[in-house]
């Protein structure tokens, strides 16, 4: 599979033969235009060119250290399709598998997109914290499935990870803001909902301590829990690292964070301490777990991650050589 980005920067005159000799010594860039003078606001140069997909960050590096990224732009985009020989030659020269690229430039975006408190942010995590102390009244397993793929607080577990690898503190610390104030809000506000059904003589207190054999592993937490949150935390930045969305789905179904917080209102309207308790320990538990996971996922692929794939991609080579004769 050949997978190339286009790359086009509008670049100040004065930086532009820079720009061209750092792009033009690469094998695994190709097409390379330059239109001097036709960038009319800010006035400049523009410089576009196909790189492969493996060394796209190796790129945008050079170009930051030659001083693009503050007195220029850059804009990467992704052909639907590059059926050409040249291309081919370019992801040859390039080690390692497109589908293995970290772009650490769209993993910073998404850390700085991640932790800003918008409102569909905190609509979506209040109607996931409805949707799971509903499930847990019900007794309802498919419904707190339901409820922790509505909730959106992995961008934000997600986005600390990255910005605690790329040491942007003040991003770490706008993420766990957003995760602690963006909870408290939903329960709170879930809490007094709960109150007023009780007070209506919709809920009583049998609802929420009967046996719920389907949920009660909500405020249960024990030492799977911290795996189950470990694994999770891991495939989910990995899975953004490289973007793979798709993988997020299963990540949402495995930890139980919004559940956790259902259950939290829930035993907070009639004051159920230990369910209280155990529900904040769940809760804790799995957004603890996929921090340092999903850190230590990052830091890898940061310092490691280059070197792993062009030996993985020698070893599956060697395979295929194998199998072949």
């Amino acid at each position: 599979m050949t997978v190339l980005l286009h790359l086009r920067a509008c670049v100040p005159p004065d930086l532009t033969d820079a720009v061209v000799e750092a792009l033009e010594c690469h094998e695994w860039v190709s097409d390379l235009v330059v239109l001097r003078g036709v960038v009319r606001s800010p006035t400049g140069d523009l410089v576009e060119c196909d790189l492969a997909r493996e060394k796209s960050s190796e790129v945008l590096e050079e170009l930051d250290r030659l001083g693009v990224n503050d007195e220029g732009s850059i804009l990467l985009l992704e052909p639907i399709s590059t059926p050409s020989r040249r291309a081919e030659q370019m992801e040859e020269a390039a080690p390692g598998h497109p589908e293995d690229a970290v772009l650490w430039d769209s993993v910073e975006s998404a850390a700085e997109s991640g932790v800003v408190p918008t409102v569909n942010y905190h609509v979506f995590l209040l109607l996931a914290v409805v949707l799971a102390a509903v499930a847990v009244v019900t007794d309802s397993a498919v419904l707190v499935v339901g409820a922790m793929v509505v909730g959106p607080e992995f961008a934000a577990v997600a986005a600390v990870c990255a910005a605690v690898v790329l040491r942007r503190w003040r991003l770490v610390a706008q993420g766990l803001e957003l995760l602690v104030i963006s909870f408290a809000a939903s329960v709170v506000l879930v809490t007094a909902m709960a109150l007023l059904a009780r007070w209506a003589g919709l809920l009583t207190v049998a609802d929420v301590t009967r046996s719920h054999p389907n949920t009660n592993f909500i405020w249960h937490p024990d030492g799977w829990s911290l795996v189950v949150a470990l694994v999770a935390g891991a495939a989910g930045v990995l899975a953004l690292a490289i973007e793979k969305t798709s993988t997020m789905v299963g990540v949402f179904i495995s930890v139980t964070t919004v559940p956790a917080a259902g259950n939290l209102a829930l035993s907070a309207a009639f004051w159920e301490t230990s369910e209280m308790l155990g529900s904040l320990e769940q809760l804790g538990t799995n957004l603890a777990g996929m921090i340092v996971a999903g850190t230590a996922v990052l830091l890898v692929q940061r310092r490691w991650w280059p070197q792993i794939v062009v030996l993985s991609e020698r070893w599956f080579r060697r395979l295929r050589y194998a199998g072949s004769r």
